[in-house]
């Protein structure tokens, strides 16, 4: 039996269940709007993923559709650390991250027949497109400076809430690397398997990211009863 993409149909039923319950329950503040636009960017993906791994479809529209999906979220990721450390309005200035994401979405437009999906395993898939080493350092590098600004604020922050929403970020963020620092060791001997799969097994890590992502947003929802389990928690320690 084909179990190729099942585990991407998992994820992405449990982050459409996450997603559900961030919709109903909290409040839609900036901080999670940006929250619940990644996690539905992430559901998107690991969506995709399953749809041509195990569905078949396969056409190089596809992997181009699921890279434009990914593209967005490092600068959203980016964004989330600027408003949280800052509390800068969205600005035009800040909106400039989002030009990477939107050039290459509009450079791969027009070579789609370049996108390959290469394989398919239970965990990931690799895919063969375009540019890839530029598109990967125009990737990770708002993940990296997302990570400075979180390490940076932390000890300045005297707010409670702010320094916890931080350290949950942090702890995302610094997860999701770990496939980027394994890549690389590897890639320096030699070994290019992970880097041909990095967007996807970056996605499937961060997974955890989501669930830190819907802990932001319970923590950072204000409840006139006791459903916010989070912040009672936190808040009396």
């Amino acid at each position: 039996m084909n179990w190729n993409g099942i585990v991407s149909l998992l994820i992405a039923c449990i982050e459409l269940l996450l997603l559900f319950n961030l919709l109903v329950f909290i409040e839609k503040n900036r901080i999670n709007i940006i929250a619940i636009l990644m996690i539905a960017l992430l559901a998107a993906y690991q969506s995709m993923e399953f749809v041509m791994c195990q569905v078949g479809l396969q056409d190089s529209f596809y992997p181009y559709l699921a890279f434009v999906i990914i593209g967005f979220l490092p600068p959203l990721n980016l964004l989330l650390a600027v408003t949280l450390t800052r509390n800068l309005n969205l600005t035009l200035k800040w909106s400039l991250i989002f030009i990477p994401a939107v050039a290459f979405s509009i450079y791969y437009l027009f070579v789609i027949p370049e996108f390959v999906l290469t394989s398919c395993t239970v965990l990931y898939a690799s895919y063969h497109y375009p540019l890839g080493d530029l598109f990967g350092a125009f990737y990770y590098l708002p993940v990296l400076i997302s990570i400075i600004l979180l390490i940076k604020f932390i000890p300045k922050v005297d707010n409670k809430k702010k320094k916890l929403i931080a350290k949950v970020l942090l702890f995302g963020s610094i997860f999701i690397s770990f496939p980027v620092l394994l890549g690389f060791t590897l890639m320096f001997a030699g070994n290019y398997s992970i880097i041909s799969a990095m967007e996807s097994i970056m996605c499937k890590f961060a997974f955890i990211y989501a669930v830190c992502l819907s802990f932001v947003c319970l923590y950072n929802s204000p409840f006139n009863d006791d459903r916010n389990y989070f912040k009672y928690l936190f808040n009396n320690k």
